[in-house]
Formats: C-alpha cells, sequence, structure tokens
C-alpha cells in the first residue's frame, strides 16, 4: 500500500509527499528527519490517499504539487 499525504504546519505551509509507512513519515517530519520540513514543524496531516501502486501514487503526488494554496484547501475540506 502507498500512500500520498500532505502535512501542514502553524504557518500554513504545505507539504506533499509520497510513502509506503505513513505514520513512520509523519514522524520523521516532525523529528526533523526530512530535509525540506526539518525545523519548520510541527507538522499535522491534513490529507491522505492510499493506493495499490506506486505508479498510481506518484503520479497522484505530481498532480498534489501542481496544485495552488487555494486548491489544496478546497482539497482538505473535501477530504
Amino acid at each position: 500500500m502507498y500512500w500520498v499525504y500532505i502535512i501542514e504546519n502553524v504557518s500554513g505551509i504545505y507539504y506533499k509527499g509520497y510513502t509506503e509507512n505513513l505514520e513512520k513519515r509523519i514522524n520523521e517530519h516532525n523529528s526533523g528527519e526530512s530535509r525540506y520540513t526539518s525545523g519548520k514543524g510541527p507538522w499535522k496531516l491534513v490529507y491522505s490517499k492510499s493506493f495499490s501502486s506506486k505508479r498510481e501514487a506518484l503520479i497522484e503526488e505530481r498532480r498534489l504539487k501542481r496544485l495552488n494554496a487555494k486548491s489544496i484547501k478546497r482539497l482538505i475540506e473535501k477530504g
């Protein structure tokens, strides 16, 4: 199982990514083990979606990374 996720920090910054282990990856973001998110937390999970293949997850991650903040907020509100 693969996951695409969006996390948000207290400043309203979003980070989009994919992983095979969602809980472990969120912990890595919050413990400073991820280069981009290090020192910018705490981070909270605001969106996730599962996929059966890595290919599908990567395609969705690429799509999410192209979205602007308004579109991301709309996506999060839909659940």
